[in-house]
């Protein structure tokens, strides 16, 4: 097999180079890319969170980084749809491993993801996380927010996550309200796709309910996006239970009624305007899922996430 490797992950020489391991084998970094502590001359660091200790149903979202990583490998080396490019020709990316978290003491984690996510993001590079459940994204936020100031969040979710709290909880179903109360997000520029539950408040944050998006064409839902966000930087965050659970069963808290896979990754397709400073995929929870469907889900949309960076990386935003 002339030409061919297996273990990118380690074997890699450098940050931009196609992997060639067959789909079924090899070392299982998220789609290949090299593990390393090292992220200089990185453009995106890809980094785990395996904590669900916030969860009110159902845990196991702490498994969901190594699930995404394993879905991962079905993307090969060949230009990735819909994008048509090799997403790595010229975007260098890293996978710098998961966050070692304390699974005795939760209250130290808020602290933790947020000084590793500050320390990762003062090195220049874009993060994108897996998670992990949905209240990562509070210390994550506020790492972004040290850096970029406060941001539009863009929120695909079944839940508002806007519940009250004490400021001492650890709940993934009140970080947004507590990013709202401390002003990290501009609560007029952020925006929620796919809700499918009420809470107490909305916090001011625009909201495209499961039944509006399922009336709404991918690209009126795009363009209600772009237009409700105007340019501001931007947060996404991506609960996997903003999909039906016909297309996401294994998370922690599934929704009826919600959109498939194939209308909401349109949109993340068309969403190429969006000025997006740092992501995350939450809430796979692989326990409760059926031959990866889950995983392949979030592994899509994280790859996806992938691609728009590329895009605006090659336009030299």
């Amino acid at each position: 097999m002339p030409g061919k490797t297996i273990d990118h992950a380690f074997t890699a020489t450098g940050l931009t180079s196609a992997a060639t391991d067959p789909t079924y084998a090899g070392a299982l970094s998220f789609m290949r890319r090299r593990f390393s502590k090292n992220v200089s001359g990185a453009d995106v660091v890809v980094w785990g969170i395996p904590f669900d200790a916030a969860t009110s149903n159902r845990p196991g979202a702490r498994f969901g980084p190594q699930a995404i990583r394993r879905a991962s490998a079905i993307f090969d080396n060949d230009p990735q749809y819909p994008f048509d490019r090799d997403l790595f020709a010229e975007m260098a990316v890293v996978d710098y491993g998961d966050c070692l978290l304390d699974y005795g003491n939760h209250h130290e984690t808020p602290a933790t993801i947020e000084r590793e996510a500050a320390a990762l993001i003062a090195k220049g590079a874009f993060l994108l996380t897996l998670g992990g459940d949905h209240y990562i994204t509070w210390p994550l936020l506020k790492a972004h927010v040290a850096r970029h100031g406060p941001l539009a969040l863009v929120q695909f979710d079944a839940h508002q996550d806007t519940w009250f709290d004490d400021n001492r909880r650890i709940d993934h179903g009140s970080f947004v309200a507590r990013a709202a109360r401390e002003g990290l997000i501009d609560t007029s520029r952020s925006i929620q796709i796919g809700i499918r539950t009420h809470a107490p408040e909305d916090c001011g944050i625009r909201i495209l309910y499961g039944h509006e998006v399922e009336e709404m064409t991918a690209g009126e839902i795009a363009e209600t996006i772009l237009g409700h966000t105007q340019d501001a930087p931007a947060y996404l965050t991506f609960d996997i239970d903003c999909f039906d659970p016909a297309f996401a069963p294994g998370t922690g808290t599934p929704v009826a009624g919600g959109p498939s896979s194939a209308k909401v990754l349109s949109v993340l397709r068309k969403l190429q305007g969006l000025d997006i400073r740092g992501a995350d995929v939450v809430e796979v929870a692989p326990a409760y899922d059926h031959a990866d469907v889950t995983a392949i889900a979030g592994a899509t949309v994280a790859m996806y996430m992938l691609g728009l960076r590329a895009e605006r990386l090659a336009e030299g935003r």
